[in-house]
């Protein structure tokens, strides 16, 4: 009877773990996960988002294929995590810190500052936003929609910081809004272009300096 009764527990004990259990793989999976996507978002960094798959990225990182896609279930999964990882990461060291600045002119000047360090910290690897547009320009899909989808965010959190610098009476309202930011973006992919590609040492003081005069018209 004893017998039988430490049967009956172990075997209850394996069909349903004890809640630390649990937690314990939850977490581990949880860790396992955020180490394969780093050595994605690296990989991608350096290769291109299409540059993922899983077969490489498991070799890259010692790990069993099934392994890797028991995380992120197909290629394509894969890729769209890279990005919106990226992004995340990109609100973080961009968007989140100039929030500090005061409304108006001050933010705008931070955000854009803020985008020029990343960028410019980004010429020896690459920058997501800019070889994904390359890569998926012609190539509708999930991939491109997640690509666009993040974008857009940046572009709708850049006009509404244009938005307030008019109210704050620091930019003219006659300013137009879809120009400016266009004129702004135009200036990060300068410097991508002039940075990486032509290695102009001068080329992040020649971008500030465009900042400056793209604004000048507008300025009260």
């Amino acid at each position: 009877m004893h017998t039988d009764f430490k049967s009956a527990s172990a075997e209850s004990l394996e069909s349903e773990p004890p809640v630390a259990t649990r937690s314990r793989n939850l977490q581990k999976g949880q860790q396992t996960k955020a180490a394969i996507l780093e050595a994605a978002l690296t990989m991608a960094s350096h290769f291109g988002v299409e540059g993922l798959s899983i077969g490489a990225l498991a070799e890259v990182i010692q790990m069993s294929k099934s392994g890797v896609f028991a995380h992120f279930g197909s290629r394509e999964e894969l890729q769209i995590s890279v990005i919106r990882e990226y992004h995340q990461r990109f609100e973080q060291e961009v968007f989140y810190p100039a929030l500090n600045a005061p409304k108006g002119l001050p933010r705008l000047r931070a955000l854009f500052e803020n985008w020029t360090k990343r960028t410019s910290i980004e010429i020896d690897s690459g920058c997501i936003y800019i070889s994904g547009a390359v890569e998926f320009d012609d190539r509708p899909g999930p991939v491109r929609d997640a690509l666009v989808n993040i974008v857009q965010v940046w572009h709708q959190a850049l006009r509404r910081a244009i938005r307030l610098a008019v109210t704050e009476g620091h930019l003219s309202s006659e300013v137009d809004e879809a120009q400016l930011l266009f004129e702004i973006h135009g200036l990060i992919l300068a410097l991508h272009y002039e940075a990486r590609f032509m290695q102009a040492p001068d080329a992040t003081q020649r971008v500030q300096r465009g900042f400056e005069n793209i604004l000048r018209p507008y300025l009260i």
